[in-house]
C-alpha cells in the first residue's frame, strides 16, 4: 500500500464482505471517521465497531487489526470468526 486510501470506500467494501456472513448484521455509519457496526444476530453481546485507518487498516474498537484494504475479504472473515458467525 502506498499513500492514503479512500476510507469511506474501504469501509463500504468491508461492510459488503462482512455481509457474506449470514449471522452478522452490518451497518455503515457515515460518521467522521466512517465506521461499520457489526453484530451477531443471535447474541445480545457480540457486537463490534470497525474503522479504517488512512493507511488502509481495519481496526476494531478495542484496537485489534483485522487486516487491510489489500485483502478485505480476509479481514471481514477474521471479524466473523471472532464474532462466531458462519459464512452464507
Amino acid at each position: 500500500m502506498t499513500g492514503l486510501i479512500d476510507v469511506l470506500a474501504g469501509i463500504q467494501e468491508f461492510a459488503s464482505a462482512a455481509r457474506l456472513h449470514i449471522d452478522l448484521s452490518v451497518r455503515v455509519v457515515g460518521a467522521s471517521p466512517p465506521l461499520v457496526r457489526v453484530r451477531n444476530r443471535f447474541s445480545e453481546t457480540l457486537c463490534e465497531t470497525v474503522t479504517c485507518s488512512d493507511e488502509g487498516a481495519f481496526i476494531t474498537s478495542w484496537g485489534y487489526r483485522l487486516g487491510t484494504v489489500d485483502n478485505v475479504r480476509d479481514a471481514a472473515a477474521r471479524l466473523a470468526y471472532l464474532m462466531a458467525a458462519l459464512p452464507a
